[in-house]
């Protein structure tokens, strides 16, 4: 049948040596297996140095339990008592039926060989207690002889098949079990994270359910290594060389195998249509314990899921490994952007008014002469300065995106006056505020604020620079401040062209800038830092437009001193 479902085409068997009496009485396995070939090719083949010696991982072992056996005898003498008690009320024949009910009960509870000795001994019992002449196993009615060979042949019959029923009963609830394991398995791979969680996860389950030893080994830069191993596990040479035979060939080698069978270690391979991945070995506890062909096959299923869910966890790797490398071209290029025209801007400025600068000192030497009134030349000099300020503001944007993108942005916390920091951003841009009306409201009972004084000043600077970026000239600035619970909570607003709904949530990321004609050229790194300090303390910063038009950003830092002290530094960040 699995011939013929698998579209085999040739089947290799060998010569019976059996004598001819047995397998007349027995039949023989290779002329039914010749019979029912159809067109499949059998072969067959002998060996003059005999029988291939049994393979102790395959071996059948017969139940050891002769209490069964016991319980049979027991159980065909009770009924055997019942029916002596009954014996005045029902005719012998009727009485047989006792017996067939005892070979049921046998073959239900304590299988096959008890059940046909149940029927045996029900004969025999029968013919002893219940058939003239009684106590003597002589039969002088002939009638009786056929009621001895329908109880026997009934209750062959019906041993064999509830014995049948019963060992496809176990063979279900074994197969249950197995797929049960095997889901339990796929369930938790397939919401694994990570090749450490995989791995565990493999060796975690091959204990519980075989009941050994698990190693998985990986190639690591073209050499097989140990990634993950059972609590206690101990690998020597000899194995590591075996595990490295089955990586190489793709084959499972070593205990229960033809390769390498004398391994006290089984290894199978993690394939996939990628080729081999890694290989997955067992050990037992126990030396004298091989697997089970339904261990064999749970096993090639563990190996299988295990070998996808490895290569799901190498392609998430890979992803995020390309994903770094996009980000870091996406990087650089924004540098290069920022390089061109960012800085280049405020270079090409300040050299232009340095530049008319030299020349009126120099005025009186070349053929048409420069002279600046003092108000022209200070105006070269605000400028020059202005666009150095910028020029600073952007270098260190770049510098802080870049500790903040290392990890190594570290807080040195103080109590400071909310005032004072407001004061001094906006001092900070004092220049290009003048311009501009500032508004700033603080309650009578603000209380101190324990923070990193330059680092949330750097915010609010950036904060006030969007604002003057993305407001017209001569439009207000308000900048509020209060406490909500235990929390410092500033808001910066503008009267300027607001920002799309759909850009809301994103205007914090790194070198995002809304795209419209309108809009100013920049880094997108302003706004990005901004969020980058303030969750470095603890805090959120969210973005809004305000009802008849503008934007107000609005963060919150904690008030309180953090845990490890006043005055100590906090972790980094």
């Amino acid at each position: 049948e699995f011939a013929h479902k698998h579209n085999v085409t040739k089947i290799v068997a060998g010569k019976p040596a059996r004598p001819r009496w047995f397998e007349s009485m027995q039949g023989s396995i290779l002329n039914q297996i010749i019979h029912r070939s159809g067109s499949i090719d059998v072969y067959v083949i002998s060996d003059t140095s005999g029988p291939i010696p049994g393979n102790p991982a395959g071996r059948w072992i017969p139940r050891s339990d002769y209490r069964r056996y016991l319980y049979s005898v027991l159980i065909v003498a009770g009924v055997t008592l019942a029916a002596l008690l009954m014996r005045g009320l029902f005719h012998p024949v009727n009485l047989v039926m006792l017996y067939l009910a005892a070979v049921v009960v046998c073959a239900v509870y304590f299988g096959r060989g008890p059940s046909i000795l149940a029927s045996s001994l029900g004969v025999l019992a029968f013919d002893f207690f219940f058939i003239d002449p009684r106590l003597t196993f002589t039969v002088f009615d002939t009638q009786y002889v056929l009621t001895f060979i329908v109880l026997q042949v009934v209750g062959l019959v019906i041993s064999n098949l509830t014995a049948r029923g019963r060992d496809q009963m176990e063979a279900l609830q074994k197969r249950q079990e197995q797929t049960h394991t095997l889901f339990s398995l796929s369930r938790e791979l397939t919401t694994a994270v990570g090749m450490d969680t995989v791995l565990n996860t493999v060796i975690d389950h091959t204990r519980q359910t075989l009941g050994r030893d698990a190693a998985i080994f990986l190639p690591v830069q073209g050499k097989l290594d140990l990634r993950a191993t059972s609590p206690g596990f101990i690998l020597d040479e000899h194995e590591r060389a075996v595990a490295v035979w089955a990586f190489d060939h793709g084959q499972p080698t070593g205990r229960g195998t033809e390769t390498l069978p004398a391994a006290s270690m089984r290894f199978q391979p993690l394939k996939t249509t990628r080729g081999t991945l890694g290989v997955l070995g067992i050990k037992p506890e126990d030396p004298n314990s091989y697997l089970n062909p339904e261990q064999r096959q749970l096993l090639e299923a563990y190996t299988g899921l295990a070998a996808v869910a490895i290569e799901r966890a190498l392609l998430d790797d890979q992803a995020r490994e390309a994903q770094v490398l996009r980000e870091s071209e996406r990087l650089q290029t924004a540098l290069l952007n920022s390089i061109s025209h960012d800085l280049r801007t405020p270079l090409a400025s300040i050299r232009g008014a340095l530049d008319s600068l030299l020349e009126a000192e120099q005025g009186g030497e070349g053929p048409d002469p420069v002279h600046l009134d003092p108000e022209a030349r200070l105006d070269l000099i605000q400028t020059a300065r202005e666009e150095t300020h910028r020029l600073n503001r952007l270098v260190g944007n770049l510098l802080d995106m870049t500790r903040l993108e290392a990890g190594t942005l570290r807080l040195h916390r103080e109590e400071s006056d909310v005032q004072d920091l407001i004061g001094a951003a906006v001092s900070h841009l004092h220049e290009r505020l003048r311009q501009r009306p500032v508004s700033v409201r603080l309650p009578d009972d603000l209380p101190a604020a324990w923070l990193d004084f330059p680092l949330v000043e750097q915010v609010l600077v950036n904060l006030l620079d969007n604002a003057i970026k993305y407001s017209p000239e001569g439009t207000p600035i308000e900048i509020h401040a209060r406490v909500s619970g235990d929390q410092l909570e500033i808001s910066m607003a503008d009267r300027g062209i607001g920002i799309p709904e759909s850009d809301l949530e994103h205007v914090f990321e790194k070198f995002y800038r809304i795209q419209r004609p309108e809009s100013s050229q920049g880094t997108g790194l302003g706004l990005s830092i901004c969020r980058g300090i303030v969750e470095a303390h603890g805090g959120r910063i969210r973005a809004y437009n305000r009802p008849g038009g503008g934007t107000l950003i609005r963060f919150t830092l904690p008030l309180n001193p953090p845990e490890n002290g006043p005055g100590k530094d906090d972790h980094e960040h």
